[in-house]
């Protein structure tokens, strides 16, 4: 049996348990919900356990309280098999009157209908999910970490581990478990399998209705094309029919997309609204993302060697690996993630906000040659914000590719990818 690889989501869902009587862990296939919600559980139900599917099912048709007996945390499988499970947990949460009840997992984005009357506020919490982050496969150090970054004084030093060649193959394989766990070389037909059934059976799967498998197919390498990118749906429409003969409406790729980011897919970067100075109109367009870079690899038919022959892709998977792992500590530390650019095209690829509205502002640059306009970038951003409205930012960062990380004399930390954990 393999040896279960520790999770951010460990510390999250422990204290979301403590905090309420249901945990909703969410995120895409293959991502390990089921094995951190083992870790955390006490008994539990396999829904899609062949030997038992139907009888499970027969049970939730009739008496679905049956199947919530156990010792707590009691973990619901892929509950929304028997969407009428969800009802059933809220209730009886009312009933006991106790946090750490039950762990559910889901691998799509529950809908309110008539099999789900309520939609679990204040009775189930939400931790989402995400492949695992280069801290948790073990190939960052974890020697700079984002929770300091947002004390006062906090100085950077730290070395990585990774060269160019690691962080190609990093990108490639992606942070499933499966893959980390695994030292052998079949990452990459993991993840074609992965996308072979998104493309196939799960899409399809997320509300009934017959996808078209080349479509989909043709959707999802454009958006791989499109990586880390503010690319329009027309764009997307007309890249779509450039690369085949058939049409598609845009009602129909707004039902694909929508489909990929409820079965956790995609994941596009939102766009940060803060209080600026000037009148300069901010964009309020989406950044397009996969919640893995991986999948834009196998779309797109690139392996390590093809990416050391293209920079200019390599930067854009490189960006969005960094944004997948940003996205794993900003979790952790209760903050999320945007991208910023506004009319006068002054950008920043990520902004990190807490709650308590702490935010720092990243640029991610592969080497060291862009690290000056990067820093120029950040300090006119930083002007750009009113603090009258806001707090200063707690960082400047410059993320990269290189080995070593450290302050500058301005002030701006360069962070390798390969030191940065939560």
């Amino acid at each position: 049996m393999k040896k279960y690889i520790p999770r951010i989501a460990d510390t999250m869902l422990k204290k979301a348990l403590q905090a309420s009587g249901a945990v909703l862990i969410e995120g895409p296939k293959w991502c390990g919900k089921t094995s951190t919600a083992l870790e955390s559980s006490n008994s539990f139900l396999f829904l899609q356990d062949p030997d038992q599917r139907a009888n499970y099912l027969r049970i939730a048709g009739t008496k679905p309280s049956l199947l919530l007996r156990g010792e707590t945390p009691r973990l619901i499988d892929e509950w929304q098999l028997a969407p009428v499970l969800w009802d059933s947990v809220r209730h009886e949460v009312d009933m006991r009157r106790e946090t750490g009840q039950f762990i559910l997992t889901g691998s799509a984005v529950p809908v309110i209908d008539e099999n789900i009357s309520h939609t679990g506020t204040g009775r189930i919490s939400r931790v989402k999910m995400r492949p695992m982050s280069l801290f948790e496969s073990g190939d960052s150090n974890g020697e700079v970490s984002l929770h300091q970054l947002f004390q006062p004084d906090y100085h950077v030093e730290g070395f990585a581990n990774l060269g160019i060649e690691d962080l190609a193959q990093c990108i490639v394989r992606g942070g499933w478990p499966a893959s980390v766990s695994q030292a052998d070389e079949m990452y990459e037909k993991r993840v074609i399998d992965y996308l072979d059934a998104v493309v196939n059976i799960d899409l399809s799967r997320v509300d009934g209705i017959e996808k078209n498998p080349q479509k989909v197919s043709m959707l999802i390498r454009s958006l791989a094309r499109n990586i880390s990118t503010e690319v329009s749906m027309e764009t997307l429409r007309r890249d779509m029919e450039g690369s085949d003969n058939d049409t598609i409406s845009v009602p129909t790729m707004m039902s694909y997309l929508s489909g990929l980011q409820r079965i956790f897919v995609t994941e596009d970067l939102e766009a940060w609204n803060p209080s600026v100075r000037s009148k300069t109109p901010l964009r309020s367009s989406a950044k397009r993302h996969f919640t893995d870079p991986s999948i834009a690899c196998a779309a797109l038919g690139v392996n390590e060697e093809k990416l050391l022959g293209d920079f200019n892709t390599f930067g854009y998977l490189f960006e969005s690996l960094c944004i997948r792992d940003l996205r794993v500590y900003a979790d952790y530390l209760d903050g999320k993630v945007y991208h910023y650019r506004d009319k006068s095209k002054l950008e920043c690829d990520a902004i990190v906000v807490l709650r308590n509205g702490s935010w720092g502002a990243i640029e991610i640059k592969m080497g060291a040659g862009g690290f000056d306009l990067a820093a120029e970038s950040l300090f006119k951003l930083r002007k750009r914000i009113n603090t009258e409205k806001m707090s200063e930012p707690s960082f400047l960062i410059i993320l990269s590719a290189t080995d070593i990380g450290y302050t500058r004399d301005d002030g701006i930390h360069v962070v390798p990818i390969g030191c940065l954990k939560y």
